[in-house]
């Protein structure tokens, strides 16, 4: 399977990092996370990383990215295969602006887009923002803001027909990755794409 652009959306905590890393050997993927576009330019600030940060800090992050998916686009072979993560919330326009980046790219390249929604229940979600290892990659902590976020907002939609909806909450990262591959082969299929 060649030419894909995987995109896992979900709020943070929800595993997005940890099932690419999962799915990239089997597509011979190139990981494009959401922390390696946007660490560049937070990890030279002062911040405790559980307040939120200057809106115009997104600004500069969406200039990384799209820095990234031109050159994706303008050296990379169209056979490449490359996932990445994005922390998407409905109906912000910042997070439909990353989605419009990432699926101009593809059509750019004339790749297949597959997003897929990672949902998870406010709980399970809270408890794994609260990880201490999540510091130590520059991830937010604030367990109570997970959860105003998971009960007043919803992962970004893209409205895209090939999405798919999962929802992790009971699901080790192994189980999510094996659900997205059945999903990709059939979108894969459907397109008329070979099947690995």
């Amino acid at each position: 399977m060649t030419g894909i652009f995987l995109l896992l959306i979900g709020f943070p905590g929800t595993g997005k990092l940890t099932i690419a890393s999962k799915l990239a050997p089997h597509y011979r993927a190139k990981i494009i996370d959401n922390h390696w576009v946007n660490n560049p330019v937070m990890g030279v600030l002062d911040h405790d990383l559980t307040k939120p940060l200057p809106s115009e800090i997104w600004e500069q992050t969406g200039r990384v990215r799209q820095t990234v998916l031109d050159t994706i686009v303008a050296f990379s072979a169209p056979s490449a295969n490359f996932i990445f993560t994005h922390a998407g919330v409905h109906g912000d326009e910042r997070s439909h602006r990353t989605f419009r980046q990432i699926a101009d790219a593809a059509g750019q390249r004339g790749s297949l887009l597959v997003p897929v929604r990672l949902l998870c229940e406010t709980e399970e979600l809270s408890r794994r923002v609260a990880m201490p290892e999540r510091r130590e990659r520059l991830k937010s902590v604030n367990a109570e803001a997970s959860k105003e976020r998971s009960r007043t907002l919803q992962v970004l939609d893209p409205e895209h027909a090939n999405t798919l909806n999962l929802d992790v909450t009971a699901m080790s990262a192994e189980e999510g990755a094996e659900a997205i591959r059945r999903h990709l082969s059939v979108v894969s299929g459907r397109a008329g794409g070979p099947v690995s």
